[in-house]
């Protein structure tokens, strides 16, 4: 994949015409899917629904912050987050795709999903003017960067982070598909569900990202040059994780993830059978 992206618009165009004419058909259902970026070249993920902001702080008494579940309508936000839209980098070394069993780390105790778009780059550039930023999209991907969330909310109590809460083998998916721009009339218009064993836990929408995916890329491209194949995360759509709900996910659960347009990802959540003494104290939700 990340060969094609580097061919530029001359390479999709060779690889329609093989789509075309294929000179041998399998079922999806035979085969195995890897992730459709198995090593992203830059992997980096934003915060752009308030919604998703509000309610996650609202709901930080579950681990031991605060002391009781506040109004997310009253929950502050600072001031630096509805100017650009702000991220963290993640671990490209850690991506598993559709049908892949997602490993809990064995020093967590709570396991989230977190319901994101992943953009991918096809170019790249420096200094890109939100105008031009278009161009230097190759498509988009459901993205779920996995949270031991109990991980999460201690370490990142001393003002760093998010680290073990977020780097575990297995803890970001991505797929089923890298659908390419031209297949997405407006990726500002896409619907996000996530079920849980065939239950719908959320539903949200991509028109209410604060910060476009234009902004992204035009905000992480200031003085810093991006390349091909680097994938930027929408950050988790308003609902579109467990600590938003208060519920969490257990050993076995299969989620989906389905995002209108990009497909469903599905992966299996497997616990540790025998959890190893964590390796630094966390706090454990009661």
């Amino acid at each position: 994949m990340l060969d094609l992206i580097d061919a530029g618009p001359a390479a999709l165009d060779h690889a329609r015409r093989l789509v075309e004419r294929p000179a041998a058909t399998h079922e999806v259902s035979a085969v195995a899917r890897l992730a459709p970026l198995p090593q992203p070249r830059r992997l980096r993920d934003c915060l752009c629904f308030e919604t998703h902001f509000r309610q996650s702080r609202a709901n930080r008494h579950l681990f031991g912050i605060g002391t009781q579940r506040l109004d997310p309508a009253s929950v502050e936000l600072p001031r630096v987050w509805y100017e650009r839209p702000i991220y963290y980098k993640g671990n490209p070394f850690s991506v598993v795709g559709d049908g892949a069993d997602v490993h809990w780390p064995a020093y967590s105790q709570v396991i989230d999903y977190e319901l994101e778009i992943g953009m991918v780059t096809s170019r790249g550039g420096k200094n890109i003017p939100v105008a031009e930023a278009a161009s230097h999209i190759f498509g988009y991907t459901i993205f779920n960067d996995f949270s031991a969330r109990d991980a999460q909310y201690t370490e990142m109590q001393g003002g760093l982070g998010p680290a073990k809460g977020k780097d575990f083998d297995t803890g970001n998916a991505m797929g089923p598909w890298l659908v390419t721009a031209d297949e997405i009339a407006d990726p500002q218009t896409l619907t996000m569900v996530t079920r849980v064993n065939g239950e719908e836990w959320s539903r949200g929408n991509s028109r209410d990202m604060h910060h476009t995916f234009l902004d992204i890329l035009a905000y992480v491209s200031s003085d810093e040059t991006l390349y091909a194949g680097e994938v930027l995360g929408s950050g988790t759509v308003g609902g579109g994780c467990g600590n938003e709900l208060g519920r969490f996910l257990k050993d076995g659960d299969v989620l989906e993830l389905e995002v209108s347009g990009l497909g469903t990802l599905r992966n299996r959540i497997v616990a540790p059978h025998v959890p190893s003494p964590p390796p630094f104290p966390i706090r454990i939700p009661v």
